[in-house]
């Protein structure tokens, strides 16, 4: 995972400004969002997988600008389905984004697009900003670092480009004729997994989100060996609260956090927990601690798979 790191930052010298941080607050740190284009959804191939066709699309979020995604549909079905969308990890490689989360590259246990349109939901898995097909592989740190600071330097922030995109890709499952879009989750690790705490709080149209190996603290990931990735610089967020503050406003979502004990990125998981949970009201939290290092074995695929079961089918 890419990072900007912290050097010496006197943490306690922050001033938090509100004891729970808003909805309202969390857009307006987020800064303004782009302009939003018509989906032009193309379809580029079609693979047949046996239980579900995997197609090789593309579409819009802001004018002038393709994102490159797969999309499963499994087949033989009567009735509207839920759909997920899988949002790929980071790992320091720029080369590889939503081919690993359908199983055409990388590790087997970031498959889940393909193992979840297995169990009959439509996965969508489009390639984040500055990832595979949206990358400049000829120097992609330096073209991250660009997109961040292009953002800030006009009161933007990447991650809310990232949010924005993710809206366009609900966007897609919404109009697609065999999704019931009232049934519509969310999946990351790592990357993904941090991106599957903000993603309900911004895009309310989420039912249930599972984070996977991304729940660690910017106030912990700040003095401790972890540092900040690109996409999630946000100016004076810590003023406001933490990541535990927009996990409360995740409700009424439903939201799962896994993690594990061995791995930087997964700590906090226990006190996020603590400090959420009285928030959720109609939408329910749930957290897991597995033995291990940063991973997303198949026992924890497993119990992600049964929490969106649970909340979608």
């Amino acid at each position: 995972m890419a990072v900007v790191e912290s050097g010496s930052v006197n943490i306690q010298s922050i001033v938090r400004l509100s004891t729970v941080m808003n909805r309202n607050k969390l857009l307006s740190l987020l800064g303004e969002m782009p302009t939003k284009a018509e989906l032009n959804l193309k379809v580029h191939e079609e693979v047949d997988c046996g239980s579900f066709i995997r197609q090789k699309i593309s579409y819009s979020s802001e004018i002038g600008e393709i994102i490159p995604a797969f999309l499963c549909i499994p087949k033989h079905t009567l009735t509207s389905l839920p759909a997920i969308y899988c949002f790929h990890q980071h790992a320091g490689n720029w080369q590889r984004g939503k081919s690993e989360v359908v199983g055409l590259a990388g590790s087997p246990d970031q498959a889940y697009a393909k193992e979840l349109a297995e169990r009959g939901y439509v996965t969508l898995a489009p390639d984040a900003i500055c990832f595979e097909e949206r990358a400049k592989l000829d120097d992609p740190i330096r073209y991250h670092v660009h997109q961040l600071h292009t953002r800030l330097m006009s009161e933007k922030t990447l991650l809310g480009k990232v949010l924005f995109d993710i809206c366009a890709g609900i966007d897609l499952l919404e109009n697609l004729p065999e999704v019931d879009a009232t049934r519509i989750g969310f999946i990351g690790h790592s990357y993904g997994g941090r991106t599957a705490l903000f993603v309900p709080a911004f895009d309310k149209r989420i039912k249930a989100s599972v984070s996977n190996c991304g729940s660690t603290t910017f106030k912990t990931m700040l003095v401790q060996d972890t540092g900040i990735q690109f996409d999630y610089v946000i100016p004076d967020f810590l003023k406001w609260g933490d990541i535990e503050d927009v996990v409360r406003l995740v409700e009424p979502c439903n939201l799962l956090i896994l993690g594990t004990d061995d791995d930087r990125w997964s700590r906090n998981i226990e006190e996020i927990y603590e400090y959420a949970k009285s928030a959720f009201i109609q939408g329910e939290l749930e957290r897991q601690v597995y033995a291990g290092k940063h991973c997303f074995s198949e026992e924890m695929r497993e119990r992600a798979y049964k929490f969106l079961d649970k909340h979608l089918n």
